[in-house]
């Protein structure tokens, strides 16, 4: 397993930032590179399945994902079934005592190729964590920005 832990100060409360990263259909607006959709029910939660396409056009992959944990709101764990991505996602919400959140999103990654995935991974990590750094940015812009609205 590989971890990844980042997290993003967000100007609003916790119910409403757990909405927004929920609305898997407006991830796209914010997480670079992908468009998410639920597939089995509407994707919230345990047991709901979603899927997220990664890449540019037809170059990228299918992420797989099945809910495993829904504590709304403050958690939501996925487990990636992929064939490229396998392991766990976990999103949490820690509202501060002055009403503003901070988002936190982590994975646990299994790599895929064997032997050559984990020696990769020290050169891969630092632009993936590049990139979920830059959607965290860009989610807690558009939550604070009034540009998300609820379901």
């Amino acid at each position: 397993m590989r971890h990844l832990r980042l997290e993003v100060p967000v100007a609003a409360p916790a119910t409403e930032v757990f909405r927004a990263f929920t609305d898997w259909a407006a991830q796209g607006e914010w997480m670079l590179g992908t468009d998410v959709r639920p597939v089995l029910g509407d994707g919230r939660g345990v047991g709901g399945r979603i899927e997220a396409w990664t890449g540019v056009g037809r170059v990228g992959f299918l992420d797989t994902m099945v809910i495993t944990e829904w504590d709304e709101p403050n958690r939501v764990v996925v487990r990636h079934t992929g064939r490229v991505v396998r392991g766990l996602g976990i999103m949490e919400v820690v509202e501060r005592p002055d009403g503003t959140s901070v988002f936190v999103w982590a994975e646990e990654l299994e790599l895929p190729l064997g032997v050559l995935g984990r020696l990769g991974w020290p050169l891969v990590r630092p632009a993936f964590a590049d990139g979920v750094r830059r959607s965290l940015r860009a989610f807690a812009d558009v939550v604070e920005s009034g540009r998300w609205s609820p379901q």
